[in-house]
């Protein structure tokens, strides 16, 4: 008795009804189990609305040239989660080159029991020829394995982290193998492996970056603030320091290097070199349109600092900083010297990370100035950083563990 397939292609386009016989939403994909042969299909992945929800097969009734038939039940509006050992059929299979051809379609038939399905074939589009149209050729399942290995690609998973929060990024690396963490790490872009190393701790940072290439690690360091690169860069003995700087871009290179002059536990070690740095004859109007721009960590956002030129740390005499709610109730026109906080003081670079710790909660703020010996600017000490130093040195593996 001849198979009963149906094409994945002509199923992703067709309604999925209730048991009624109302239209619930749209067939946008199906999911497979890559641990069966042949590869089971667990569900399929239905629009509903503005959401893409799971539907189990085994709720499913009937599946056709109309669309798909629940047999019961309600639906889950939960957002669909892709989970380990599942592939999407539709947005991963699909298009993908294979034996120099392209995957153009994957048959799924019902399986023994009749109420489960199953991959049956792929269809790989025919070479075009002018004038010609080929039928595909269709391969059993069996021929084209390789399409479903039962393992998740480094690729696909390096996809998947680059599109979440930093933190959610650090949550789901720290839960792989130290070799998987280093595999899909070194597939990131550039600015992204930035922002997942510096949510980790210095431990987790240099084993992920152990046998890194010197080249990228330094594009990445370029990548980091300065103050996260110093804290890295400080791990490693003074031979590989000297080299990894060396490597970096000499302009990214010269704040992290001031950095590693001060010790860890000083507001020297804890500050950040480029913080929001102004004249006195800047505008409150100024002044907003930079602490608006995009880039800006949201604690540096806080206030402005308010210096002697150069603007560059270390800056001329340190005049004092505006908190950005001041500026929100100044006139634009008005100029900074006339808004400085005068109750606010900078913090000696020197000072310990407990004195620093104390002197934020004395002033309700969430950054302070930090000055040298000659009242220059040389950086800022935000809430989060201080945060990072006086929290257990595990909080983020226990944050990730709460999530």
């Amino acid at each position: 008795m001849e198979r009963r397939i149906v094409y994945l292609e002509r199923l992703t386009r067709l309604p999925l009804l209730g048991a009624d016989g109302a239209e619930i939403g749209r067939v946008v994909d199906a999911v497979v189990d890559l641990g069966s042969k042949p590869p089971r299909v667990n569900g399929v992945v239905v629009a509903v609305q503005r959401r893409r929800v799971f539907i189990g097969i085994n709720r499913i009734g009937e599946i056709g040239g109309d669309g798909a038939r629940m047999r019961r039940g309600s639906v889950n509006l939960r957002q669909f989660v892709l989970r380990e050992g599942e592939r999407l059929l539709a947005a991963e299979l699909i298009g993908k080159r294979f034996k120099g051809s392209r995957v153009a379609d994957i048959g799924l038939t019902p399986g023994p029991d009749h109420q489960s399905w199953e991959v049956a074939t792929v269809a790989l589009a025919a070479r075009r020829v002018p004038g010609l149209r080929r039928a595909p050729e269709v391969l059993d399942w069996s021929e084209a394995g390789e399409l479903f290995a039962s393992e998740r690609t480094v690729d696909r998973q390096a996809a998947e982290l680059g599109g979440m929060h930093p933190a959610e990024m650090a949550a789901s690396i720290r839960r792989l193998p130290l070799s998987r963490r280093r595999g899909l790490a070194s597939e990131l872009e550039d600015e992204r492996f930035a922002d997942l190393l510096e949510e980790l701790s210095e431990d987790e940072q240099v084993r992920i970056v152990e046998g890194l290439d010197l080249d990228r690690l330094a594009r990445v360091l370029d990548e980091m603030e300065a103050d996260d690169a110093a804290d890295l860069i400080g791990e490693f003995p003074a031979r590989r320091q000297d080299e990894m700087l060396s490597a970096m871009d000499p302009e990214e290179a010269e704040p992290v290097r001031r950095l590693l002059t001060y010790q860890p536990d000083t507001a020297g070690g804890l500050m950040t070199p480029e913080p929001v740095i102004l004249s006195p004859t800047t505008t409150v109007a100024e002044a907003l349109a930079r602490v608006r721009e995009a880039w800006l960590p949201v604690p540096l956002a806080a206030a402005v600092f308010v210096c002697r030129p150069p603007l560059e740390t270390p800056t001329g005499r340190y005049l004092g900083n505006v908190g950005i709610q001041r500026l929100l109730r100044e006139a634009p026109s008005k100029q900074l010297s006339r808004c400085i906080d005068e109750d606010v003081e900078p913090v000696a670079v020197t000072a310990t990370d407990r004195e620093v710790a104390i002197r934020l909660a004395a002033y309700d703020v969430v950054s302070l100035a930090v000055c040298d010996e000659a009242g220059r600017l040389v950086g800022a000490v935000t809430i989060d950083d201080v945060l990072d130093r006086t929290l257990p040195d595990n909080w983020r593996v226990s944050l990730s563990e709460a999530r």
